[in-house]
């Protein structure tokens, strides 16, 4: 699911270089049409979803046996496929519905759409422990956390923390320590953002992604974003959750134990690695061309080199004063209830309306603040109630900036 974004393109490449392994049974895109239909060419699928009904007759014209459908409804379609695991890419709250309704049919997921835990964590965490369905992080931090409790003989998704009284088999951790590359603004003054272009903003130092988690980067929202995902995902609370920049971006996620130990996951920065994990966990793919000890050249041989990247990995506080998003989603993560899906749907809108020209970039920590403190917050039982709750909180941030 979004299959023509960053992360789907990088999941067909594996796909691609593994045949005995995977089949792509059903695509999804919102808009970027042609390059759906240079997917459908090589890879065959059953069924694909694109944004509108005038797509979906381009892409029916061109196959004409092709199962086509579209829109919200489509996503849903897709996810509900007979398949063995659904990636879901897509951006933003539209994740959420076909997340689960694929959960609900019983398909384990290999989740990059952070929005789907931050919106609906207990309703999705919940289902799937009922589904018995597994939930597999393809967030590179995630991944790294996921990576680290597995390597220390616990259970990874959904229970990673406990006190240590209770007598159970997992093993409880201290923290989790979650990287940030710090974005394209780390070191920069709270009045030099104030006049930050679209450009820059896109301008990541590490990642190249699409524009907005780009900018969700650039605020730091995204990082707010996956402490809200590490919660559901860990099963651990706001206080034991910590953000450590790293610009580097070798450590990709830390694990702090009760004894005072850390195991962290490390590597080059590459996408394909925790995606592939997640789609054949849990055996690795193997993503490097074979060793050849004389040679140190990282971008050819795909493997991390301590002798050179590794000499310098340093790490800082988020600077919270600058990038007041952080504090805005630990907020919203303490009050629970529909907070934290006030907080991303006002930042989606935002987000939108920075990279369409209407509004400045620090006018949206701003205003996610005023509709937070606005906005009267409820317990959501379903699908439907947060997506008319996201809808409200959009257009709350309209009817603030238009005073």
């Amino acid at each position: 699911m979004g299959s023509t974004g960053s992360i789907g393109t990088q999941a067909l490449e594996i796909i691609r270089n593994n045949p005995d392994k995977f089949r792509a049974v059903g695509l999804t895109c919102r808009s970027r049409v042609s390059s759906l239909i240079e997917q459908i060419r090589e890879f065959k699928p059953l069924a694909v979803s694109v944004g509108t009904a005038d797509d979906a007759e381009i892409v029916s014209a061109e196959f004409p046996g092709l199962e086509v459908y579209h829109g919200e409804e489509g996503l849903v379609e897709i996810a509900a496929m007979d398949c063995d695991i659904v990636l879901n890419s897509l951006m933003g709250i539209s994740g959420l519905a076909p997340t689960y309704k694929a959960i609900s049919c019983g398909r384990d997921i290999a989740l990059a759409n952070k929005e789907t835990l931050v919106a609906g964590g207990e309703l999705v965490t919940s289902l799937c422990r009922k589904m018995n369905v597994r939930l597999l992080p393809v967030d590179s931090e995630h991944s790294a956390i996921f990576q680290c409790l597995e390597g220390n003989g616990g259970s990874a998704c959904g229970r990673a923390y406990r006190e240590p009284d209770e007598g159970h088999p997992y093993r409880p951790i201290r923290r989790i320590l979650l990287t940030a590359s710090g974005g394209p603004f780390r070191g920069r003054s709270l009045e030099s953002m104030k006049n930050v272009t679209i450009q820059q903003a896109l301008n990541h130092p590490k990642w190249s992604m699409g524009s907005k988690i780009t900018i969700d980067s650039a605020t730091m929202m995204n990082k707010g974003l996956e402490v809200i995902e590490a919660r559901w995902l860990f099963d651990v609370p706001a206080e034991r959750i910590d953000i450590h920049v790293h610009p580097e971006s070798i450590v990709h996620s830390m694990v702090e134990f009760m004894d005072g130990s850390v195991i962290a996951q490390m590597g080059l920065p590459d996408m394909k690695i925790p995606i592939s994990l997640a789609l054949n966990y849990p055996d690795r793919l193997d993503l490097v061309k074979p060793f050849d000890r004389n040679e140190r050249d990282e971008k050819v041989s795909g493997a991390l080199d301590f002798f050179t990247t590794g000499k310098n990995l340093t790490f800082e506080q988020p600077d919270r004063k600058v990038f007041r998003c952080i504090d805005l989603a630990y907020a919203a993560l303490r009050e629970g209830g529909s907070a934290p899906i006030v907080m991303n749907g006002a930042n989606e809108e935002l987000v939108a309306m920075f990279l369409g020209g209407e509004i400045g970039f620090t006018d949206i920590h701003d205003t996610i603040e005023k509709v937070m403190n606005k906005y009267p917050f409820t317990s959501p039982a379903s699908v439907e109630e947060i997506l008319h709750i996201d809808r409200k909180s959009r257009k709350l941030v309209r009817e603030i900036l238009s005073k």
